[in-house]
């Protein structure tokens, strides 16, 4: 059915040796999220990389040093047949030739996924989502594609030799002088009335495959069967290891309190005149004591801010490792990764950090909807970031894993309109779609969100793009899903986009408030359902 195909051992037994390690470290990356730490992500990033040479040298072989075995087994075969071991009419080169030919695309093929996940890893660690995203997107299409043109090479020769086969045996049966009406029923009936009945997938004339269109039917089977088997396998990467992708917060305490704002006196004596009393100007020189009291607020914390109890800035039913997380959703359609460039997400999580003394995250991440999936209902986001000044697309099943996400598993939408009012108009659509029966009302300034814990005066915002008042979706008085119709992202990001100070100190206190209210609303969630048994157990 296929030449032998032969390959170096000692390079076998290595090239094995290597893949059983890259699986544990490609499963510790894809799901224990490794890249999070530098100390699992390196060593990781290392065993990766020396794919690279791997590959090169496997090409190496498959391109010519293959080439030169095989030239030394012709001589050998030369000096067989001369020794009269091997028939003089005995000739090799048909089957060198295909048994190189598929060597080569072999290796190729394999190479082609090694080096399509190192530059993937790279790009995760580098922080490059867009090149990351770009290209898992393009590698698994062309991953599907390569596997689709192996499975039609198989099938396709594997047909033509149980055809061969099929041929060779009645050439047989007719040249062992076989009766003439069997024969001739036989060509009657175009080979339909074997007496063995072929379950072979591999063979065209297998039962299932019916008596037309045989190939067809055959090709059609297999295609199916392949695009089924790789949406499993692409639903067991993306989806099902992904559970462990939790969200822990940082352990402690605190109070629900407001920061408050405390006023420092600045003593700023007023400029003095050295006058000559006996001179002909009048002046009026001032008392000696004279002062002009400035007042400056300035903001100190009076209070721990978290929730429950416990030591230091944090939350109760947190963990040592637990940290804050920024995480940015990933939609199609649209630049989900506005601003990201300049570090927008970042500074906002810093800015967090500091005022609240609370564990954050060193980087902003990444999620695309459908990961939302694999966070537990307990360890899911308490919010996630949505912006972009263009389209946004989502299928049906998208916006079924959000709904989840902000009604089961009591997650919130941060939304932020990046710059134009077609985005106002897209985030409304999209929040029809997620929460159908749920109409978007303004949130007003005395909203716990507005209050704790900064006071918000007014809504600060960039530019009005989609209005000057926040709106909110509420799901039993919880606010599911906030967007802030102003370019708040700007306010964020490396310069600020030149907006006056005391505005980026106003849109860093909203962002402040924002992801408390996400992180306390979903805390509160799960203490209830706790506290559910005890209640139970003790009536």
């Amino acid at each position: 059915m296929f030449p032998h195909l032969t390959f170096p051992a000692k390079l076998v037994k290595q090239t094995a040796i290597y893949v059983a390690v890259w699986v544990l470290c490609l499963a510790d990356w894809m799901w224990g999220r490794s890249i999070e730490t530098w100390w699992r992500a390196w060593p990781e990033g290392i065993w990766f990389a020396l794919s690279v040479p791997l590959s090169a040298y496997w090409i190496a072989w498959a391109g010519w040093l293959c080439r030169l075995e095989d030239g030394d087994n012709a001589s050998l075969l030369a000096m067989r047949r001369i020794a009269g071991e091997v028939s003089p009419a005995t000739s090799d080169q048909p089957a060198d030739d295909s048994a190189f030919l598929i060597r080569r695309n072999l290796v190729w093929s394999v190479a082609a996924i090694f080096l399509w996940q190192v530059s993937v890893f790279f790009s995760d660690a580098l922080d490059l989502p867009h090149a990351r995203v770009g290209l898992a997107t393009w590698g698994t299409w062309s991953l599907f594609f390569l596997g689709l043109v192996w499975v039609v090479w198989f099938v396709e020769r594997a047909s033509r030799f149980y055809e061969e086969r099929r041929y060779e045996r009645r050439r047989r049966e007719q040249s062992a002088a076989i009766e003439f009406a069997r024969s001739a029923h036989r060509a009657t009936h175009d080979d339909d009335a074997d007496d063995e009945r072929v379950h072979n997938p591999l063979d065209p004339h297998a039962w299932y495959y019916g008596r037309r269109a045989r190939k067809l039917n055959q090709s059609l089977t297999w295609m199916s069967v392949y695009s089924l088997c790789f949406s499993i396998a692409f639903l067991v990467f993306t989806q099902i290891g992904g559970c462990s992708d939790i969200y822990e917060m940082p352990a402690g305490g605190g109070q629900q309190a407001q920061i408050a704002q405390a006023v420092k006196i600045q003593k700023v004596i007023k400029k003095k005149f050295v006058v000559n009393p006996f001179s002909a100007i009048s002046f009026k020189v001032p008392p000696i004591d004279e002062i002009k009291l400035q007042l400056q607020e300035i903001t100190q914390h009076a209070y721990t801010v978290g929730y429950g109890e416990g030591t230091g800035a944090g939350f109760a039913g947190g963990t040592s490792s637990g940290k804050v997380r920024f995480l940015r959703l990933e939609y199609s359609g649209g630049d989900w990764d506005q601003d990201m460039s300049f570090f927008a997400g970042e500074n906002m999580l810093r800015e967090y950090g500091l005022r609240t003394k609370q564990k954050v995250n060193e980087k902003e991440e990444t999620r695309t909807i459908s990961a939302l999936k694999a966070f537990p209902a307990e360890k899911s986001p308490p919010f996630v970031y949505l912006t972009g000044e263009k389209n946004i697309s989502i299928s049906a099943n998208e916006a079924k894993t959000l709904r989840e996400y902000l009604i089961d598993k009591h997650g919130m939408l941060f939304i932020d309109n990046g710059g134009s009012g077609h985005f106002h108009n897209q985030v409304l659509s999209m929040m029809r779609q997620v929460l159908p029966n749920i109409r978007p009302s303004h949130v007003p300034l005395d909203d716990t969100i507005h209050r704790i814990p900064y006071p918000i005066p007014f809504l600060p915002y960039v530019a009005p793009h989609g209005g000057k008042e926040a709106l909110g979706w509420r799901v039993d008085g919880r606010l599911v899903a906030y967007y802030h119709p102003g370019d708040i992202g700007d306010a964020w990001a490396d310069g600020h986009a030149g907006v006056k100070p005391e505005i980026t100190e106003f849109c860093y206190q909203l962002g402040v408030n924002v992801i408390f209210y996400g992180v306390i609303r979903i805390l509160a969630n799960v203490a209830t359902k706790a506290e559910i048994p005890r209640i139970l157990a003790f009536v």
